[in-house]
């Protein structure tokens, strides 16, 4: 096996992330007679208004140039589907296709209601396909909603697929497929938003991230049972998306921006890179699968990532300025070239996870660089090709690395300019014959080796 190391670099996402390169067709393509069919916005909108809130879409292709926009106030919530069989919105103009907008200024909590919003309770958008037909159009958008419910919704050839703005509580996002749109899948776009479940659901080929949360206050995010792919550009333009972003490091040391209290369980979360061949390929390089850009004020924190698929992207877990964050029971593979980054953080856990290539080439390298009182225990790691360490620690204090498995690798454990490392029980085999194990620089103090075993 021959080593190739890529050097990673992290650059700013070109927003609208409209890339032609990447750019996905519009509805014109899919419907050819789209220039006969009649506007029907002010149709839908005078339905809207004389239905109080509802709409029951006839089967068939609809098209649309403005949002059907429903303001919940004074109304008894709103419901948005099919009358029967199937149906499509085709947005030809700016805009989302549905915005709910709603009147709800509290938190969660039954004491901060006033009594005419839970009228307002459950607005539903359910069982219809919105396809873009315009530069500047969005699927859905849900502004100041309680308990609003999206589901078996497909949104494609759009901006954002599903936008939360302002503020929301107790959104639930189910059962849909979030496809090949221009900008982001689901976007939680500087939102104040505590209680959200995103689950059962398909968030593919968004070129500007699959679920993207960006500054905001966000809280008792949950992120379970999905299958999230290939959101990032299609061909070479670098990007710092990925297919789950969390990022507040744009909003300096404004601590009301913060994100906490996270779960993402039971996921497939992988692509875009060099996927089938053993040469470096530069798809979308930069992306992740997993990135966490937290702040020194407001640190990413007490997120749990459990029982998840991660592969094929140039890093597969990105996390910097994170605290109280437990990585378990998941499986990584073929990164370009590495898996896991954890920068500036702390109390941070991995454990029981599998790394390995599969048969692929990679160098897979985890990186822990000025973190404090981490946790790399009882994982099983093979095939890492990064000769100068499978396992770099930097600038660190204060981390167990306990119990590991690592065969078949290149390099072992590299510590550099860091003190009060913990280094015991791994069983290692299969490093070359010229590599050591444990290889710490001279600026690193109390570091204690104990119970580890090599063979050949």
């Amino acid at each position: 096996m021959k080593a190739r190391l890529a050097t990673l670099t992290l650059v700013p996402l070109v927003f609208a992330g409209l890339l032609d390169a990447t750019e996905p067709p519009f509805a014109a393509s899919q419907f050819p007679d789209i220039a006969s069919l009649p506007d029907r916005t002010t149709e839908f909108r005078r339905r809207l208004t004389e239905g109080d809130g509802t709409l029951l879409l006839e089967p068939g292709a609809h098209r649309i140039a403005g949002t059907l926009e429903v303001v919940l106030s004074g109304r008894h919530s709103a419901l948005i589907r099919p009358a029967s069989g199937s149906a499509t919105l085709i947005m030809d103009g700016p805009g989302p296709a549905i915005r709910l907008v709603g009147s709800h200024e509290g938190t969660a909590s039954p004491s901060s209601f006033k009594v005419e919003t839970f009228h307002e309770r459950m607005p539903l958008v359910e069982g219809i396909e919105i396809v873009g037909n315009h530069h500047g159009a969005d699927g859905i958008e849900l502004v100041r909603t309680f308990e609003a419910i999206v589901s078996k919704v497909a949104v494609r050839w759009c901006r954002d697929g599903i936008r939360l703005l302002e503020r929301n509580r107790n959104v639930t996002i189910s059962d849909v497929n979030l496809y090949e749109n221009r900008g982001i899948g689901l976007h939680l776009d500087d939102v104040n938003l505590h209680q959200i479940d995103v689950a059962n659901s398909h968030i593919s080929y968004n070129r500007g991230g699959g679920i993207v949360v960006r500054d905001g206050n966000v809280r008792n995010l949950q992120i379970t049972g999905c299958d999230i792919e290939s959101n990032m550009p299609g061909d070479d333009s670098p990007t710092q998306t990925a297919n789950i972003l969390l990022d507040v490091s744009g909003s300096g040391d404004d601590k009301t921006r913060s994100i906490a209290e996270v779960a993402i369980t039971g996921c497939t979360i992988q692509h875009s890179s060099n996927y089938s061949g053993q040469e470096f390929k530069e798809l979308a390089p930069g992306g992740a699968n997993l990135r966490f850009l937290g702040k020194e004020s407001a640190p990413i924190d007490s997120v749990t990532i459990s029982g998840n698929v991660l592969s094929d992207v140039s890093l597969n877990v990105d996390l910097r300025d994170c605290t109280d964050i437990t990585f378990t029971g998941n499986v990584l593979f073929a990164p370009n070239p590495d898996n896991l980054h954890v920068i500036r953080g702390k109390r941070v856990v991995v454990n029981g996870n599998a790394f390995n290539p599969r048969e692929f080439d990679r160098p897979g390298r985890i990186v822990f660089e000025a973190c404090q009182d981490c946790v790399f225990s009882n994982n099983t790691l093979r095939a890492l090709l990064a000769p100068e360490g499978s396992i770099v620690v930097r600038g660190s204090r204060r981390l167990a690395l306990n119990g590991n498995l690592l065969t078949e690798s290149l390099g072992g454990v590299k510590i550099e300019d860091s003190s009060d490392i913990v280094v015991k029980d791994w069983l290692v085999s299969g490093l070359p014959e010229e590599a050591r194990f444990v290889v710490k620089d001279e600026a690193s103090t109390r570091v204690s080796e104990e119970g580890n075993v090599t063979a050949p």
